[in-house]
Protein backbone atom coordinates (compact mmCIF):
# COMPACT_ATOMS: atom_id res chain seq x y z
CA UNK A 1 0.00 0.00 0.00
CA UNK A 2 1.53 3.06 -1.17
CA UNK A 3 0.82 5.75 2.00
CA UNK A 4 1.26 8.76 0.42
CA UNK A 5 0.74 10.64 -2.20
CA UNK A 6 2.33 12.88 -4.47
CA UNK A 7 1.30 15.97 -2.90
CA UNK A 8 1.99 14.03 0.42
CA UNK A 9 5.90 13.67 -0.59
CA UNK A 10 6.12 17.33 -1.69
CA UNK A 11 4.60 18.39 1.25
CA UNK A 12 7.17 16.32 3.30
CA UNK A 13 9.90 17.42 1.30
CA UNK A 14 8.96 21.16 1.82
CA UNK A 15 8.76 20.81 5.63
CA UNK A 16 12.34 19.16 5.59
CA UNK A 17 13.61 21.86 3.39
CA UNK A 18 12.44 24.60 5.92
CA UNK A 19 14.37 22.53 8.88
CA UNK A 20 17.23 22.08 6.97
CA UNK A 21 17.31 26.25 5.91
CA UNK A 22 16.55 26.58 9.51
CA UNK A 23 19.72 24.18 10.66
CA UNK A 24 21.83 26.19 8.44
CA UNK A 25 21.29 29.51 9.41
CA UNK A 26 21.76 28.39 13.38
CA UNK A 27 25.05 26.93 12.35
CA UNK A 28 26.42 30.02 10.45
CA UNK A 29 25.21 31.94 13.29
CA UNK A 30 26.79 29.93 16.18
CA UNK A 31 30.15 30.57 17.34
CA UNK A 32 33.11 27.99 18.33
CA UNK A 33 32.45 28.53 21.96
CA UNK A 34 31.04 26.21 24.70
CA UNK A 35 28.30 28.92 25.61
CA UNK A 36 26.82 29.12 22.38
CA UNK A 37 27.50 25.29 21.47
CA UNK A 38 25.93 24.23 24.51
CA UNK A 39 23.84 26.82 25.70
CA UNK A 40 22.94 28.65 22.70
CA UNK A 41 24.88 31.89 24.22
CA UNK A 42 22.63 31.76 27.37
CA UNK A 43 19.91 34.42 25.07
CA UNK A 44 16.70 32.51 24.61
CA UNK A 45 13.25 33.81 24.90
CA UNK A 46 10.91 32.41 26.78
CA UNK A 47 8.86 31.54 24.08
CA UNK A 48 11.62 29.82 21.81
CA UNK A 49 12.35 27.83 25.84
CA UNK A 50 9.40 26.44 25.97
CA UNK A 51 8.43 25.11 22.58
CA UNK A 52 11.72 23.55 22.91
CA UNK A 53 11.29 21.61 25.97
CA UNK A 54 7.80 20.34 24.54
CA UNK A 55 9.75 19.26 21.36
CA UNK A 56 12.67 18.22 23.51
CA UNK A 57 9.82 16.13 25.67
CA UNK A 58 7.71 14.91 22.90
CA UNK A 59 9.99 11.91 20.78
CA UNK A 60 9.26 8.65 19.86
CA UNK A 61 8.34 7.59 22.53
CA UNK A 62 5.58 9.60 22.42
CA UNK A 63 4.51 8.90 19.11
CA UNK A 64 4.80 5.51 19.50
CA UNK A 65 4.55 4.64 22.88
CA UNK A 66 2.14 6.86 24.13
CA UNK A 67 -0.42 6.18 21.92
CA UNK A 68 0.44 2.25 22.03
CA UNK A 69 0.15 1.97 25.89
CA UNK A 70 -3.27 4.19 25.87
CA UNK A 71 -4.35 1.31 23.53
CA UNK A 72 -3.40 -1.78 25.60
CA UNK A 73 -3.90 -0.15 28.79
CA UNK A 74 -5.93 2.42 28.49
CA UNK A 75 -5.49 6.51 30.40
CA UNK A 76 -3.65 5.47 33.55
CA UNK A 77 -0.14 6.29 32.09
CA UNK A 78 -1.77 9.78 31.53
CA UNK A 79 -0.46 10.31 35.25
CA UNK A 80 3.60 11.54 33.29
CA UNK A 81 1.23 13.13 30.87
CA UNK A 82 0.03 16.06 33.08
CA UNK A 83 3.29 16.47 34.95
CA UNK A 84 2.65 20.40 34.30
CA UNK A 85 2.18 21.28 37.51
CA UNK A 86 5.39 19.57 37.86
CA UNK A 87 7.09 22.04 35.12
CA UNK A 88 6.11 25.04 37.43
CA UNK A 89 8.01 23.60 40.11
CA UNK A 90 10.48 24.22 37.53
CA UNK A 91 10.12 27.40 36.60
CA UNK A 92 9.01 29.04 40.39
CA UNK A 93 11.09 26.34 42.91
CA UNK A 94 14.53 25.15 41.04
CA UNK A 95 15.05 28.30 38.10
CA UNK A 96 16.11 31.27 40.23
CA UNK A 97 18.80 28.94 41.76
CA UNK A 98 19.73 27.41 38.70
CA UNK A 99 20.47 30.81 36.76
CA UNK A 100 21.84 32.73 39.73
CA UNK A 101 25.01 29.97 39.87
CA UNK A 102 25.31 30.43 36.15
CA UNK A 103 26.25 26.62 35.37
CA UNK A 104 26.30 24.90 32.36
CA UNK A 105 25.00 21.40 33.58
CA UNK A 106 23.16 19.91 36.53
CA UNK A 107 25.94 17.94 38.03
CA UNK A 108 27.88 21.28 38.40
CA UNK A 109 25.22 22.69 39.95
CA UNK A 110 25.33 19.61 42.50
CA UNK A 111 29.18 20.51 42.84
CA UNK A 112 27.98 24.00 43.88
CA UNK A 113 26.17 22.55 46.62
CA UNK A 114 28.11 19.55 47.56
CA UNK A 115 31.35 18.25 45.62
CA UNK A 116 33.34 17.80 43.01
CA UNK A 117 32.68 13.97 43.18
CA UNK A 118 28.67 14.35 43.80
CA UNK A 119 29.36 16.42 40.10
CA UNK A 120 31.17 13.58 38.33
CA UNK A 121 28.79 10.62 39.50
CA UNK A 122 25.58 12.23 38.70
CA UNK A 123 27.22 12.87 35.34
CA UNK A 124 28.10 9.10 34.84
CA UNK A 125 24.46 8.49 36.38
CA UNK A 126 23.10 10.64 33.91
CA UNK A 127 25.08 9.92 30.57
CA UNK A 128 24.04 5.89 31.14
CA UNK A 129 20.50 7.05 31.78
CA UNK A 130 20.73 8.01 28.65
CA UNK A 131 21.79 5.67 26.87
CA UNK A 132 19.55 2.90 28.20
CA UNK A 133 16.47 5.20 28.50
CA UNK A 134 16.47 7.90 25.77
CA UNK A 135 18.70 7.49 23.20
CA UNK A 136 18.27 3.62 22.40
CA UNK A 137 14.26 4.22 22.91
CA UNK A 138 14.24 7.25 20.51
CA UNK A 139 15.89 5.34 18.07
CA UNK A 140 13.96 2.31 18.50
CA UNK A 141 10.83 3.80 18.40
CA UNK A 142 11.40 6.29 15.94
CA UNK A 143 12.68 3.60 13.29
CA UNK A 144 9.20 1.96 14.28
CA UNK A 145 7.83 5.23 12.53
CA UNK A 146 10.05 5.16 9.81
CA UNK A 147 9.40 1.71 8.91
CA UNK A 148 5.51 2.16 9.39
CA UNK A 149 5.96 5.40 6.59
CA UNK A 150 8.34 5.01 4.46
CA UNK A 151 8.51 1.37 4.12
CA UNK A 152 11.97 0.36 4.87
CA UNK A 153 13.44 -2.30 7.23
CA UNK A 154 13.57 -1.52 10.92
CA UNK A 155 17.51 -0.94 10.99
CA UNK A 156 17.82 1.27 7.60
CA UNK A 157 15.08 3.16 9.15
CA UNK A 158 17.36 3.66 12.46
CA UNK A 159 20.20 4.27 11.04
CA UNK A 160 18.50 6.98 7.99
CA UNK A 161 17.66 8.69 11.41
CA UNK A 162 20.61 8.64 13.46
CA UNK A 163 22.47 10.18 10.46
CA UNK A 164 20.37 13.30 9.61
CA UNK A 165 19.76 14.16 13.30
CA UNK A 166 23.97 13.61 13.93
CA UNK A 167 24.35 15.93 10.96
CA UNK A 168 22.70 19.13 12.36
CA UNK A 169 23.44 18.20 16.13
CA UNK A 170 27.19 18.04 15.66
CA UNK A 171 27.73 21.02 13.14
CA UNK A 172 25.36 23.83 15.45
CA UNK A 173 24.92 22.32 18.72
CA UNK A 174 22.20 23.80 21.09
CA UNK A 175 20.97 26.64 18.72
CA UNK A 176 20.80 24.81 15.92
CA UNK A 177 18.43 22.11 17.83
CA UNK A 178 16.01 24.91 19.80
CA UNK A 179 15.20 26.95 16.68
CA UNK A 180 14.54 23.79 15.00
CA UNK A 181 12.83 22.48 18.10
CA UNK A 182 10.42 25.69 17.97
CA UNK A 183 8.44 24.75 14.41
CA UNK A 184 8.56 21.11 15.33
CA UNK A 185 6.46 21.85 18.86
CA UNK A 186 4.27 23.62 16.63
CA UNK A 187 3.59 21.20 13.68
CA UNK A 188 3.37 18.49 15.96
CA UNK A 189 0.78 19.95 18.36
CA UNK A 190 -1.82 21.04 15.16
CA UNK A 191 -1.01 17.97 13.19
CA UNK A 192 -1.51 15.62 15.92
CA UNK A 193 -4.92 17.63 17.17
CA UNK A 194 -6.38 17.55 13.55
CA UNK A 195 -5.75 13.69 13.77
CA UNK A 196 -7.58 13.36 16.84
CA UNK A 197 -10.88 15.21 15.58
CA UNK A 198 -10.92 13.19 12.79
CA UNK A 199 -10.76 10.10 14.71
CA UNK A 200 -13.20 11.12 17.49
CA UNK A 201 -15.13 11.80 13.86
CA UNK A 202 -14.47 8.33 13.06
CA UNK A 203 -15.34 6.59 15.81
CA UNK A 204 -18.64 8.46 16.45
CA UNK A 205 -17.68 11.61 18.89
CA UNK A 206 -16.45 11.87 21.60
CA UNK A 207 -19.64 10.22 23.47
CA UNK A 208 -19.53 7.21 21.43
CA UNK A 209 -16.05 6.92 21.93
CA UNK A 210 -16.90 6.77 25.98
CA UNK A 211 -19.32 4.26 25.46
CA UNK A 212 -17.48 2.25 23.45
CA UNK A 213 -14.29 1.68 26.52
CA UNK A 214 -14.35 -0.24 29.09
CA UNK A 215 -14.73 1.51 31.76
CA UNK A 216 -11.08 0.68 33.07
CA UNK A 217 -9.50 1.93 29.78
CA UNK A 218 -10.81 5.47 31.17
CA UNK A 219 -9.92 5.22 34.71
CA UNK A 220 -6.35 6.85 35.34
CA UNK A 221 -6.49 5.55 39.35
CA UNK A 222 -7.05 1.76 38.72
CA UNK A 223 -7.78 -0.24 42.40
CA UNK A 224 -4.73 -1.54 44.40
CA UNK A 225 -5.45 -4.95 43.14
CA UNK A 226 -4.09 -3.62 40.00
CA UNK A 227 -0.94 -5.48 39.23
CA UNK A 228 0.86 -2.78 36.61
CA UNK A 229 -0.91 0.89 37.83
CA UNK A 230 -1.95 0.43 41.15
CA UNK A 231 -3.83 4.16 41.83
CA UNK A 232 -1.59 4.27 45.23
CA UNK A 233 1.94 3.34 43.35
CA UNK A 234 1.28 5.86 40.66
CA UNK A 235 -0.20 8.63 42.46
CA UNK A 236 2.96 8.98 44.32
CA UNK A 237 5.75 7.44 41.97
CA UNK A 238 4.61 9.62 39.05
CA UNK A 239 5.85 12.70 40.73
CA UNK A 240 9.14 11.07 42.05
CA UNK A 241 10.13 11.26 38.47
CA UNK A 242 8.26 13.70 37.22
CA UNK A 243 10.67 16.00 39.51
CA UNK A 244 13.75 14.29 38.55
CA UNK A 245 13.07 14.79 34.63
CA UNK A 246 11.75 17.99 34.51
CA UNK A 247 13.45 19.72 37.46
CA UNK A 248 17.07 17.90 37.37
CA UNK A 249 17.57 16.41 33.61
CA UNK A 250 20.04 18.00 31.65
CA UNK A 251 18.25 18.10 28.19
CA UNK A 252 15.44 19.68 29.63
CA UNK A 253 16.69 21.94 32.18
CA UNK A 254 19.41 23.37 29.89
CA UNK A 255 16.60 24.99 27.88
CA UNK A 256 16.43 27.33 31.05
CA UNK A 257 20.14 27.85 31.59
CA UNK A 258 20.36 29.29 27.83
CA UNK A 259 17.24 31.75 28.98
CA UNK A 260 18.62 35.14 28.84
CA UNK A 261 17.36 35.88 32.29
CA UNK A 262 15.25 34.51 35.28
CA UNK A 263 12.27 36.16 34.23
CA UNK A 264 12.57 34.30 30.35
CA UNK A 265 13.40 30.90 31.77
CA UNK A 266 10.60 30.95 34.37
CA UNK A 267 7.98 32.35 31.98
CA UNK A 268 9.66 29.69 29.46
CA UNK A 269 8.28 26.41 31.59
CA UNK A 270 4.93 28.48 31.92
CA UNK A 271 4.07 28.11 28.78
CA UNK A 272 6.20 24.83 28.52
CA UNK A 273 3.43 23.79 31.46
CA UNK A 274 0.38 24.99 28.93
CA UNK A 275 2.12 23.03 25.97
CA UNK A 276 2.28 19.98 28.19
CA UNK A 277 -1.68 19.50 28.18
CA UNK A 278 -1.50 18.83 24.74
CA UNK A 279 0.18 15.51 25.07
CA UNK A 280 -2.65 13.55 26.77
CA UNK A 281 -5.01 14.29 24.41
CA UNK A 282 -3.10 14.45 21.12
CA UNK A 283 -1.52 11.41 21.79
CA UNK A 284 -3.60 9.34 24.23
CA UNK A 285 -6.43 9.69 22.83
CA UNK A 286 -6.01 8.43 19.85
CA UNK A 287 -4.78 5.88 21.20
CA UNK A 288 -8.11 4.48 23.11
CA UNK A 289 -9.67 5.83 19.44
CA UNK A 290 -7.71 3.21 17.80
CA UNK A 291 -8.36 0.54 19.92
CA UNK A 292 -12.18 1.60 19.30
CA UNK A 293 -11.73 1.07 15.72
CA UNK A 294 -10.04 -1.67 15.59
CA UNK A 295 -12.61 -3.74 18.05
CA UNK A 296 -15.14 -2.52 15.86
CA UNK A 297 -13.35 -3.95 12.61
CA UNK A 298 -12.69 -0.42 11.33
CA UNK A 299 -9.09 -0.90 11.51
CA UNK A 300 -6.27 -3.37 11.60
CA UNK A 301 -4.11 -3.16 14.71
CA UNK A 302 -2.17 -6.43 15.03
CA UNK A 303 0.37 -4.25 17.12
CA UNK A 304 -0.60 -1.63 19.89
CA UNK A 305 2.46 0.22 19.35
CA UNK A 306 1.06 1.03 15.90
CA UNK A 307 -1.49 2.99 16.96
CA UNK A 308 -0.46 6.71 16.14
CA UNK A 309 1.17 6.03 12.30
CA UNK A 310 -1.53 3.82 11.81
CA UNK A 311 -4.12 6.57 12.25
CA UNK A 312 -2.49 8.56 10.27
CA UNK A 313 -2.35 6.04 7.81
CA UNK A 314 -5.57 5.43 7.56
CA UNK A 315 -7.66 8.86 8.00
CA UNK A 316 -5.44 11.44 7.36
CA UNK A 317 -6.15 13.77 4.24
CA UNK A 318 -3.79 14.18 1.51
CA UNK A 319 -1.27 16.69 2.15
CA UNK A 320 -2.02 16.87 5.97
CA UNK A 321 -1.17 13.31 6.18
CA UNK A 322 2.79 14.28 4.60
CA UNK A 323 2.41 17.48 7.13
CA UNK A 324 1.92 15.54 10.08
CA UNK A 325 4.27 12.65 8.63
CA UNK A 326 6.78 14.96 8.39
CA UNK A 327 6.30 16.72 11.89
CA UNK A 328 6.11 13.38 13.57
CA UNK A 329 9.63 12.61 11.79
CA UNK A 330 11.02 15.69 12.64
CA UNK A 331 9.92 15.62 16.35
CA UNK A 332 11.37 12.30 16.80
CA UNK A 333 14.62 13.93 15.40
CA UNK A 334 14.23 16.76 17.94
CA UNK A 335 14.19 14.50 20.90
CA UNK A 336 16.88 12.73 19.74
CA UNK A 337 18.90 15.96 18.98
CA UNK A 338 18.20 17.29 22.67
CA UNK A 339 19.14 13.98 24.00
CA UNK A 340 22.86 14.53 22.06
CA UNK A 341 23.55 17.75 23.03
CA UNK A 342 22.74 16.64 26.40
CA UNK A 343 25.12 13.89 26.40
CA UNK A 344 27.51 15.98 25.08
CA UNK A 345 27.73 18.80 27.23
CA UNK A 346 27.70 16.45 30.08
CA UNK A 347 30.69 14.33 28.71
CA UNK A 348 32.73 17.47 28.05
CA UNK A 349 31.97 19.86 30.70
CA UNK A 350 31.75 17.34 33.74
CA UNK A 351 34.45 14.51 32.97
CA UNK A 352 36.70 15.89 29.66
CA UNK A 353 37.29 19.68 31.17
CA UNK A 354 37.61 18.17 34.24
CA UNK A 355 40.64 15.85 33.97
CA UNK A 356 41.78 18.50 30.97
CA UNK A 357 40.91 21.80 32.55
CA UNK A 358 43.27 24.08 30.55
CA UNK A 359 41.04 22.91 27.63
CA UNK A 360 40.62 25.61 24.57
CA UNK A 361 37.36 26.46 23.76
CA UNK A 362 37.70 24.86 20.42
CA UNK A 363 38.98 21.73 22.18
CA UNK A 364 35.84 21.52 24.10
CA UNK A 365 33.48 22.40 21.31
CA UNK A 366 35.49 19.11 18.92
CA UNK A 367 34.88 16.91 21.83
CA UNK A 368 31.24 17.70 22.49
CA UNK A 369 30.89 16.31 18.91
CA UNK A 370 32.42 13.33 19.24
CA UNK A 371 30.71 12.30 22.48
CA UNK A 372 27.56 13.07 20.45
CA UNK A 373 28.80 10.02 17.92
CA UNK A 374 29.90 7.96 20.75
CA UNK A 375 26.33 8.11 22.55
CA UNK A 376 24.58 7.49 19.05
CA UNK A 377 26.95 3.87 18.88
CA UNK A 378 25.81 2.97 22.65
CA UNK A 379 22.50 3.81 22.34
CA UNK A 380 22.15 1.32 19.03
CA UNK A 381 23.99 -1.18 20.75
CA UNK A 382 21.48 -1.33 24.03
CA UNK A 383 18.27 -1.65 21.70
CA UNK A 384 18.21 -5.44 21.22
CA UNK A 385 18.65 -5.75 25.28
CA UNK A 386 15.72 -3.24 26.46
CA UNK A 387 13.26 -5.15 24.39
CA UNK A 388 13.65 -8.08 27.36
CA UNK A 389 12.61 -5.65 29.93
CA UNK A 390 8.88 -4.78 28.92
CA UNK A 391 6.60 -5.20 26.11
CA UNK A 392 5.52 -2.28 25.69
CA UNK A 393 7.93 0.72 24.65
CA UNK A 394 6.07 3.39 26.93
CA UNK A 395 6.29 1.10 30.40
CA UNK A 396 10.33 0.33 29.48
CA UNK A 397 10.84 4.65 29.54
CA UNK A 398 8.66 4.71 33.10
CA UNK A 399 9.65 1.65 34.23
CA UNK A 400 13.86 2.18 33.87
CA UNK A 401 13.14 5.91 35.14
CA UNK A 402 11.79 4.67 37.95
CA UNK A 403 15.20 2.60 39.01
CA UNK A 404 17.20 5.75 38.38
CA UNK A 405 15.25 8.68 39.40
CA UNK A 406 14.48 8.39 43.17
CA UNK A 407 18.47 9.37 44.91
CA UNK A 408 18.46 12.07 41.90
CA UNK A 409 15.38 13.73 43.09
CA UNK A 410 15.89 13.26 46.77
CA UNK A 411 19.55 15.41 46.35
CA UNK A 412 18.35 18.19 44.31
CA UNK A 413 14.99 18.40 46.00
CA UNK A 414 16.04 18.44 49.57
CA UNK A 415 19.24 19.80 48.76
CA UNK A 416 17.24 23.57 48.02
CA UNK A 417 15.08 23.16 50.78
CA UNK A 418 17.34 21.66 54.19
CA UNK A 419 20.59 23.51 54.79
CA UNK A 420 22.31 21.00 56.58
CA UNK A 421 22.46 18.08 54.13
CA UNK A 422 26.07 18.24 53.32
CA UNK A 423 28.40 16.20 50.65
CA UNK A 424 28.80 13.11 52.50
CA UNK A 425 25.59 12.53 52.53
CA UNK A 426 24.84 13.34 48.65
CA UNK A 427 27.01 11.08 47.94
CA UNK A 428 25.71 8.10 49.97
CA UNK A 429 22.28 8.73 48.59
CA UNK A 430 23.45 8.68 44.92
CA UNK A 431 25.77 6.14 45.23
CA UNK A 432 23.77 3.57 46.83
CA UNK A 433 20.68 4.74 44.88
CA UNK A 434 21.98 3.98 42.10
CA UNK A 435 24.12 1.03 43.23
CA UNK A 436 20.45 -0.43 43.80
CA UNK A 437 18.53 1.07 40.59
CA UNK A 438 21.36 -1.08 38.46
CA UNK A 439 20.82 -4.07 40.15
CA UNK A 440 17.25 -3.91 39.59
CA UNK A 441 17.38 -3.64 36.12
CA UNK A 442 20.12 -6.57 35.80
CA UNK A 443 17.63 -8.93 37.56
CA UNK A 444 14.55 -7.81 36.13
CA UNK A 445 16.85 -8.42 32.88
CA UNK A 446 17.11 -12.47 33.94
CA UNK A 447 14.12 -12.31 36.31
CA UNK A 448 13.38 -15.98 34.50
CA UNK A 449 16.44 -17.34 35.73
CA UNK A 450 16.30 -16.05 39.64
CA UNK A 451 14.61 -17.20 42.72
CA UNK A 452 14.12 -16.80 46.13
CA UNK A 453 14.65 -13.04 47.20
CA UNK A 454 16.28 -11.70 44.22
CA UNK A 455 13.16 -12.71 42.06
CA UNK A 456 11.14 -11.41 44.31
CA UNK A 457 12.93 -8.03 44.66
CA UNK A 458 12.85 -8.13 40.38
CA UNK A 459 9.35 -8.18 40.22
CA UNK A 460 8.65 -5.69 42.54
CA UNK A 461 5.62 -3.25 40.90
CA UNK A 462 7.92 -0.78 39.34
CA UNK A 463 5.85 2.34 40.89
CA UNK A 464 6.13 0.89 44.56
CA UNK A 465 10.11 -0.03 44.06
CA UNK A 466 10.35 3.93 42.45
CA UNK A 467 8.45 5.34 45.99
CA UNK A 468 10.78 2.75 48.42
CA UNK A 469 13.46 3.90 46.93
CA UNK A 470 12.87 7.37 47.07
CA UNK A 471 12.17 7.09 50.55
CA UNK A 472 15.48 4.88 51.59
CA UNK A 473 17.64 7.75 49.48
CA UNK A 474 15.83 10.26 51.97
CA UNK A 475 16.83 8.53 54.85
CA UNK A 476 20.73 7.82 53.88
CA UNK A 477 21.02 11.44 52.53
CA UNK A 478 19.92 12.84 55.98
CA UNK A 479 20.97 10.07 58.10
CA UNK A 480 24.85 10.51 56.92
CA UNK A 481 24.54 14.09 56.92
CA UNK A 482 23.81 14.64 60.54
CA UNK A 483 26.07 11.83 61.42
CA UNK A 484 28.59 14.21 59.75
CA UNK A 485 29.95 17.67 59.71
CA UNK A 486 27.39 20.29 58.10
CA UNK A 487 28.63 22.01 55.22
CA UNK A 488 30.30 25.42 55.15
CA UNK A 489 28.25 28.85 55.12
CA UNK A 490 30.20 30.02 52.65
CA UNK A 491 29.76 26.88 50.85
CA UNK A 492 25.85 27.11 50.39
CA UNK A 493 25.59 30.39 50.17
CA UNK A 494 22.81 31.10 47.64
CA UNK A 495 22.30 27.63 46.98
CA UNK A 496 19.12 27.04 49.51
CA UNK A 497 15.94 28.80 50.35
CA UNK A 498 17.56 29.76 53.89
CA UNK A 499 21.26 31.03 52.68
CA UNK A 500 19.82 33.37 49.63
CA UNK A 501 21.12 36.80 50.58
CA UNK A 502 18.23 39.68 50.71
CA UNK A 503 19.54 41.22 47.26
CA UNK A 504 18.55 37.95 45.25
CA UNK A 505 15.53 37.20 46.61
CA UNK A 506 14.78 40.82 45.81
CA UNK A 507 15.79 40.46 42.16
CA UNK A 508 13.93 37.22 41.55
CA UNK A 509 10.71 38.99 42.82
CA UNK A 510 11.00 41.14 40.19
CA UNK A 511 11.34 38.57 37.50
CA UNK A 512 7.46 37.28 38.23
CA UNK A 513 4.18 39.29 38.19
CA UNK A 514 0.32 38.59 38.93
CA UNK A 515 0.11 37.69 35.27
CA UNK A 516 2.52 34.73 35.87
CA UNK A 517 1.12 33.56 39.11
CA UNK A 518 -2.16 33.03 37.37
CA UNK A 519 -1.08 31.49 34.38
CA UNK A 520 -0.02 29.18 36.60
CA UNK A 521 -2.62 28.81 38.85
CA UNK A 522 -4.99 28.04 35.71
CA UNK A 523 -2.62 25.19 34.52
CA UNK A 524 -2.91 23.63 37.65
CA UNK A 525 -6.64 23.78 37.72
CA UNK A 526 -7.16 22.09 34.06
CA UNK A 527 -4.90 19.40 35.64
CA UNK A 528 -7.30 18.56 38.49
CA UNK A 529 -10.44 18.44 36.11
CA UNK A 530 -8.75 16.14 34.33
CA UNK A 531 -7.73 14.04 36.59
CA UNK A 532 -11.37 14.27 38.13
CA UNK A 533 -12.61 13.41 35.02
CA UNK A 534 -11.35 10.29 34.43
CA UNK A 535 -11.76 8.69 37.55
CA UNK A 536 -14.15 6.94 39.55
CA UNK A 537 -15.68 10.42 40.30
CA UNK A 538 -15.99 10.92 36.20
CA UNK A 539 -16.63 8.84 33.53
CA UNK A 540 -14.75 5.58 34.44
Amino acid sequence: MNLFSTLDWIVIAGYFLVIAAISVWSIRKSKDSPSDYFLANRNLGWFVIGASILASNIGSEHVVGLAGTAARSGLTMGHYELHSWVILMLGWVFVPFYMRSSVYTMPEFLERRYNSQSRMLLSIIQLLSYIIAKVSVTIYAGALVVTTFLGVDFWTGAIVLVVITGIYTVLGGLHAVVYTETLQAIIIIIGSLTLMIIGLDKVGGWDALITSLPKEKLNMFPPLSDPDFPWLGILFASPIVGVWYWCTDQHIVQRCLAGRDEQQARRGTIFAAYLKLFPFFIFMIPGIIAFSLAQQGKIDLPNTDQAFPTLVREFMPTGLRGLLAGGLLAALMSSLAAVYNACSTLFTMDIYQKIKPGSSNHELVTVGRIATGIAVVLGMIWIPIMKNISGVLYQYLQSVQSYLAPPIAAVFLLGIFYQRLNAKGAMAALTTGFAIGLLRIILELNKDITSGFFHAFATINFLYFCILLFLFSIAVLVVVSLATPPPSGEQIKGLTYATTVAEDRERSRASWNRSDVVLSLIVIVIVIIVFTYFSPLGVA
